[in-house]
């Protein structure tokens, strides 16, 4: 590394690491509730579909608001949002923890809906104005492995404090974590500041981007492709969340703690992934064929496992395979939006095509939990498979139009 080039690999280590952290926080609030429901269904008599109603207010707050943010991060900076929504899930978690009733407990995951609404339209707009274009793969591949990380830790967090003191004792420790986040954040503010782009990040004049106004964006189909493509792709993850581990028990009769163990499987090699995936995306412009051949693998170990015909410790195996498919589409697909989005507009871009994995992760618990009801554990698997199937005709079709918007001006 040469001492020109110092600085900057210094300040992008330091904005990924920032902005990681922060995702990581908003992950582990995805599940602030769900590992408390035992707890939750004993102080409050709740049914399970009361519980799950909490679960899916946050996401749908989430959903909302997420379109609405990246507006807000466009007008006001990535920085002061992502402050907000940080100091909204510190207050969503003090006001749950002090829950007398449970409509104080859906208050609380509407807090909590409505700080997680911020992240991904604050966080994309950082990563691509402060860190340079060679490192931009690497950025999103850190930021996708951080709010895995997220989603591992707050279960284990939340149901160990617990069971050594209370529910509203784990609630007031997570609501710890997000000030202390805070806490860094705002010391390390001139790091995050967007009033400047960094040199070496590459802005191209994008289709579009100087026609319509605010919603000019919204005209673009490559918008609302890639919108589906995270509403698809929710949708199969969703299916691993709710389900997978319910329908690897029904198909082949293995323990819950085999059952446990394929999830986890699913969550590490997807880490993984992310992690190859950053080094393939910034090797290629064309991130929608890398996509293809993650999913294209992904969908089919998921319908071998579908068939219930394989050893189960085979089953736990593929199970990380389908992971590490996912994994490795992750910093492409984060790719694919940046090029399709209009300049100035990230933030509005990434709120509202963000919002279809609210959408999907809201929606998903339902289908899934039909087919279960219905006695089709197979069927779990091969939704998963389809969804990542369609999944690819979006991210295709984005990639070949963003391909010809591209070469439209360099021909003129």
């Amino acid at each position: 590394m040469t001492t020109a080039s110092a600085p900057v690999f210094r300040q992008d280590a330091q904005v990924i690491g920032l902005v990681g952290v922060a995702h990581a926080v908003s992950h582990f609030f995805h599940l602030i509730l769900a590992p408390l429901f035992p707890w939750l269904r004993a102080e409050f008599s709740l049914s399970y579909a009361e519980l799950g109603l909490l679960m899916t207010v946050f996401f749908v707050i989430s959903g909302v608001g997420q379109a609405l943010a990246g507006f807000v991060v466009d007008r006001v900076g990535a920085r002061a949002v992502l402050f907000a929504g940080i100091s909204f899930l510190g207050l969503s978690a003090l006001v749950l923890s002090q829950a007398q009733t449970y409509p104080m407990l859906l208050a609380g995951s509407m807090l909590a809906g409505l700080g997680n609404s911020v992240f991904h339209p604050a966080d994309y707009t950082l990563l691509n104005k402060r860190v340079s274009a060679p490192r931009l793969g690497h950025a999103f591949s850190v930021h996708g492995i951080s709010g895995n990380l997220g989603w591992a830790a707050a279960p284990v967090f939340l149901t160990t404090i617990a069971g050594l003191a209370n529910w509203r004792m784990a609630l007031l420790a997570a609501a710890v974590i997000p000030l202390a986040v805070l806490v860094l954040l705002v010391v390390n503010r001139g790091i995050l500041r967007t009033e400047e782009v960094h040199a070496a990040v590459v802005s191209s004049k994008k289709a579009g981007e100087s026609e319509g106004g605010q919603l000019g964006f919204l005209r673009l189909p490559a918008v609302w492709m890639c919108f589906a493509f995270f509403f698809i792709t929710a949708m199969a993850l969703g299916g691993i969340q709710s389900f997978s581990s319910t329908s690897l028990r029904s198909l082949y009769g293995m323990p819950l703690a085999w059952a446990t163990v394929g999830y986890t499987a699913y969550m590490l090699a997807s880490a993984g992934g992310m992690i190859w995936g950053g080094f393939l995306a910034a090797k290629t412009s064309r991130h929608e064929r890398t996509i293809a051949m993650a999913f294209t693998a992904a969908g089919l170990f998921a319908l071998v496992i579908a068939t219930g015909m394989i050893p189960p410790l085979l089953a736990v195996v593929m199970m990380g395979l389908v992971g590490f498919g996912s994994g490795i589409a992750g910093p492409s697909r984060d790719l694919l939006i940046r090029a399709a989005a209009p300049k100035n507009a990230t933030g509005r871009v990434y709120g509202v095509v963000y919002s279809g994995l609210d959408i999907g992760l809201a929606t998903a618990p339902l289908l899934f939990g039909a087919l279960m009801d219905a006695r089709h554990p197979s069927l779990v698997f091969v939704g998963i498979g389809v969804f990542q199937a369609l999944a690819i005709f979006t991210a295709m079709t984005v990639g070949v139009n963003t391909a010809k918007g591209a070469a439209k001006p360099q021909a003129a």
